[in-house]
This record gives structure tokens, sequence and C-alpha cells, in this order.
């Protein structure tokens, strides 16, 4: 099935003047994402400004049971914002919809339309003297819009939460068009079922949110960047155990990177620049800040002095310029990039308690190890608040094809290890197309049912990002 003249006609119309192309170069950039693994097609791109004319769309959508894809920055890594193959979605396109609507740095929130680009958001309120603590590698095209979507999470999910925590209320078009207006900047509402957290990580497959109102935070006064050298997961954790009780609610990141990720970044990444002429076995990311004019420096290092002692740290290094902090931070933003120029790499976003991260990470490198000789487990991420990229690197000379091969029994293996380890298969990614499958294998059978009784109900005719997260 493909789309009708007559739909795309009447879809044209209904998004607006200009806000509809059927050009295949303009749609092209749209039809797959950054790492090539979701194409799909459609014949119709709608690029709608106003909340008015998306509600014209999926009241239109909802008569004529034509499916929709939503998508913002096309940033997302699950497949979830890229049409399907069947020809018969239409794209709809929330990056036009970007005004900041209001800020009010007194009650700290912010009104942002669903198209902003996450560093604006940023930027905007820096320069209200607040801060949105919401940041990700991908900030410079990833959308409000997106990021709810997927509830993403982040560098700054320790101290801050994930991008749910981040949001006072929401406007949302539903499947039938209507248009649900829940943009209350108060803290306190309680006036029944709160009704946005239905919408945030579920990846648009119960509508399209339009704007959020947002939570702002005081502009950090200090912060302090480390980068120190560990022997091992376990000390890791050790250290970040010390850092929580010594710097308390300062801590802000607590990041894990092992040795061969930033040999891969200096081989690959221009402009980087390694803190340690030989990198260590493991290494922590660690950013300390505060609102107040609180000694963190002081803080920072007597922590990392009493670790040293400790065994727990071998080396550290303390960013004395800002400029010298975002070298830290542009070293572990770039490894995605750097593991995709090294070759094929299969991705696992998964999480696991802290205090399993240690065990989890030495059983699950040493079974995909031992049954797939001469693979790389690149394994870093968030390690402050549980979640780890354990990303596979094909060997060294092999073909991508080969490798890629076993990408199935690979992923098994390692979400089997999560499973016996009380975690998620899915930390900040989502599900979408990718692991919609997986789904019923890992998630509570009740909640499963409860979340397609939601979905028959909010969306009947099921137009809604069909396939995506809970399959077909």
């Amino acid at each position: 099935m493909t789309l009708s003249a007559d739909l795309l006609t009447r879809f044209t119309a209904a998004s607006g003047p200009g806000n509809a192309t059927t050009d295949a170069a303009a749609i092209a950039p749209h039809l797959s994402e950054w790492r090539g693994r979701w194409h799909g097609r459609t014949a119709l791109m709608l690029m709608p400004r106003r909340v008015e004319e998306i509600s014209r769309i999926l009241a239109l959508a909802h008569e004529t049971r034509t499916p929709i894809v939503t998508q913002g920055g096309n940033t997302g890594l699950v497949g979830a914002q890229v049409p399907d193959e069947s020809g018969n979605e239409v794209l709809l396109v929330t990056q036009r919809l970007n005004a900041i609507r209001a800020i009010d740095a007194d009650n700290d929130s912010m009104v942002a339309e669903a198209g902003v680009v996450l560093a604006d958001a940023q930027r905007i309120a820096a320069e209200n003297d607040r801060l949105f603590p919401l940041s990700l590698a991908a900030e410079g095209s990833a959308t409000i819009g997106g990021n709810l979507s997927t509830n993403a999470g982040g560098t700054a999910v320790l101290r801050y939460g994930n991008a749910r925590d981040l949001v006072l209320g929401l406007e949302v078009v539903l499947p039938d068009g209507s248009v649900m207006n829940t943009l209350s900047a108060l803290r306190k509402d309680n006036t029944g079922y709160d009704l946005k957290h239905l919408f945030m990580g579920a990846e648009g497959t119960l509508g399209v949110i339009t704007a959020a109102t947002l939570k702002l935070f005081p502009w950090p006064r200090v912060t302090e960047t480390a980068f120190a050298g560990v022997p091992d997961p376990v000390a890791a954790i050790n250290l970040f155990r010390r850092l929580k009780r010594d710097a308390g609610d300062a801590l802000t990141a607590f990041e894990l990177v092992p040795a061969i990720a930033i040999e891969l970044a200096a081989k690959h990444i221009p402009g980087i620049r390694p803190p340690f002429a030989k990198p260590p076995a493991w290494a922590v990311l660690i950013e300390l800040s505060s609102s107040a004019m609180w000694p963190l420096r002081n803080v920072l290092e007597a922590s990392l002095g009493a670790a040293i002692e400790a065994g727990d740290v071998r080396d550290a290094a303390l960013a004395s310029s800002a400029r010298e902090a975002t070298n830290l931070w542009h070293l572990r933003e770039s490894l995605s990039e750097a593991q995709k120029r090294e070759g094929a790499s299969l991705k696992h976003d998964i999480a696991v308690p802290v205090s399993r991260i240690p065990a989890f990470i030495r059983e699950a490198s040493l079974a995909v190890t031992s049954a797939w000789p001469g693979v790389r487990p690149v394994i870093f991420g968030h390690v402050g608040d549980g979640n780890l990229h354990f990303n596979i690197s094909q060997p060294s000379g092999a073909r991508a094809e080969d490798f890629l091969a076993h990408q199935e029994a690979i992923a098994g293996l390692i979400h089997s290890i999560v499973a016996a380890h009380d975690g998620s298969i899915s930390a900040e990614h989502g599900i979408g197309r990718m692991k919609a499958a997986l789904l019923p294998q890992f998630k509570d059978k009740t909640a499963l049912e409860l979340m397609r009784t939601l979905k028959r109900a909010i969306d009947p005719h099921n137009i809604m990002n069909p396939g995506r997260v809970l399959g077909d």
C-alpha cells in the first residue's frame, strides 16, 4: 500500500501553505538514521509550524487510518523516527515548531516547542542566568520533542534525572487531533492523574508532543572537572562511593571510559588530546558543580588524594580552565563517533544497579569474547546512574558483514546477562523498532498488557508510529 494522490492532496492542505513536500531530494535525509541501520520510504513529508496544523493532520490521519511517523532532530538510535519500507506512512517533522513561548526565571521554568534544538534551549536558559541540565552528545541537533518522547538520559542524570524529571507540563496532540494542554508551570498540582508521563518515553506511539514547560535551575557558579585513571570497574565504584560521600549533591557526572575507547578517540577524532601519555586500563570523567561559591576544587583534590592512597586511583588530571574541561568532555562525547569510524559495531544501551556494574562488565565481557574470539568490547557510559553502553567492535581485519551476522546472538547473550543482574535492555535510547520484538521477553507481562491497553484506548486505529515499542 502506498499513499494515494487524494491523500497526498488532503494532507498537504491540512499541513498549511509551504509545509509539505513530495520532493524526493528534500525527504531523503529524513529516511535513515545517522548509523545507517534504519531506512524507509515515504511520498510525503509534513513540516507544520503551528499546533493547529498538527491537529488537522492527525484528525485527517485518524479519519483515513493513515499511519503517521513523527521525527524531531533524527538523532534517535532505535529506528522509531524513520518511516518503514512500506511507503504508506506519512512523515511528520516537528523542526519548524521551534519557538520559546515563555521563560520565567523566578519560577525556574521555560515553555519550549517541540522543534527547539536542545543546545538552543540550554543557551536561552543560560542567557537568563539559568541552567537547563539535559546534556547529550547530539544536543546540537536533537530537539526537545524527541528528547521527551524518548525520555532522553545524557550525562547529568546522576544529579538532575532523566528528561521526564525536567518537565512540569506538556502540550500534546492526540491521535484524533484533539489537543491536551497541561503546560502548567506549577510544582504542586494534585488534581488527578499526571498524564504528561504517558507521553514521555512513548516514542510517538500515543500522540505528538508539541510543547513542554521545562524545569530550570540556578546557573552553576563553580564547576570542577577531572579525569582519573582507575585499575578496574571495582575501583571506579569505590571512587564513586567516596565522591558521593565527600561532594554530596555537587557530584554532577561520573562517566566510565576504558582504554580502548580513549585510543579510538585519539585515532579517529581530530583535536582529541588524552590527558595521559598512556591510557589507563579504565578512567572516569568526574564533574562537580554548585550554584553556591563552594570550594569544590579542594573537595575534589582531597577525595582523589584519598582514593590514590587507597589504591583506587592511579593518576588524575584536574582541569585548570574551562577550555581544559571542555576538552575532557569532548573526548567522552566523541566515543560513539570514534567507534563508528573504526568499523562495524553493535550497540547495547543497558542499565544495571550501580552495585552490580563490576560483576556485569566482567561476566558479559568474558562471555562475549569467549563465544566470539577477536571481538572488542568498548564499554563506556553513565556509570553513576547505572547506564552502560556495552558496545562491541568488529575484530581487527574482519569483514563487517561477517561480524554483523552474529548481532542477534551477541545481543541475546548480553541481554540475558543484563536480566540476570535485574537490569534493563534499554536505559536511555528507547525501544523503537530495534527492540520491539525483545520487549515481551524482558518486560513484566502485566505491565506490558497495560501498555497495550493504553495504546488501544488512546490510539484505537494504531496510526501513531505503528510497529514501534509494542511491535505489530
